[in-house]
């Protein structure tokens, strides 16, 4: 099957992206939660690194490309509905969370509030030089 037909299947949204769900391939953990369009998409299954699109930034984003965490792809999967992507990764570096953590989720909501599940690993200033945590 080629490039063009494996991105035909994939339902891009009005702003040419889709959803993708990371998870750890060992653990199942679920790291995060990014986008990708189809350029990105391409690059990811060339190169088997997890490379997305930043909508803040307006470009693709390398993950790992200023911490060093990057993901090494295992396996790319489409959901039944083929609008959202499921990467099961090789997290390196061990911290898929631009805040230092693990993982995105690391917030549970409680009674009142939203409880932090875990600390930091890396502080975000050794990463990028700044403060993101």
């Amino acid at each position: 099957m080629g490039k063009q037909q494996i991105l035909s299947q994939v339902c891009f949204d009005g702003d040419g992206l889709v959803p993708v769900v990371t998870q750890d391939a060992a653990s199942g953990e679920v790291l995060m939660l990014a986008w990708m369009n189809a350029e990105s998409l391409t690059a990811t299954i060339d190169q088997q690194q997890a490379i997305y699109w930043s909508r803040s930034k307006q470009r693709l984003w390398r993950k790992g490309e200023q911490s060093g965490n990057t993901q090494q792809v295992q396996e790319i999967r489409l959901d039944c509905d083929g609008d959202s992507l499921l990467l099961l990764v090789e997290q390196r570096g061990g911290v898929a969370c631009h805040t230092g953590r693990r993982r995105c989720f690391f917030r549970k909501l409680t009674a009142d509030s939203w409880q932090i599940t875990e600390g930091l690993l890396r502080s975000p200033s050794e990463m990028y030089g700044r403060d993101d945590g």
